[in-house]
């Protein structure tokens, strides 16, 4: 079987609230949702298609990292740094990229955010 294919139909780039029937037990490493709200919108997650994590650092935090430290946190993270995505498919039929941005606001607000990343189509 070959896997399904996706290319981008709307990039969108907005924050987004997310639900869960229980709270992740590692807010900063977070599962998939059971929805989310959009421009006043709820969005219930029907399935989740992929998941995968960035852990790449971006801007100065590049380069504030010996590279032998450097190279072990681009697998498994670094406080304040990576990204969690998730392809899902909303009750609706759409497709979309969500993502947890572990990155803190600031000192006085240290929890990451969710984003909608992108709307999909599926190729056929």
């Amino acid at each position: 079987m070959t896997p399904k294919k996706y290319i981008p139909k709307h990039f969108i780039e907005e924050s987004i609230d997310v639900i869960y029937d229980e709270k992740p037990l590692l807010e900063k490493t977070p599962e998939c949702p059971q929805g989310f709200f959009w421009r006043d919108r709820k969005y219930a997650i029907r399935e989740l298609l992929a998941e995968w994590r960035d852990y790449q650092r971006k801007g100065r935090s590049s380069r504030n990292m010996k590279p032998q430290h450097a190279s072990i946190a681009s697998t498994r993270g670094s406080w304040g740094v990576g990204q969690f995505y998730f392809r899902v498919l909303v009750e609706t039929g759409e497709i979309f990229d969500i993502y947890y941005d572990r990155a803190p606001k600031n000192v006085d607000n240290r929890k990451g955010f969710w984003f909608l990343y992108q709307e999909l189509s599926m190729v056929v």
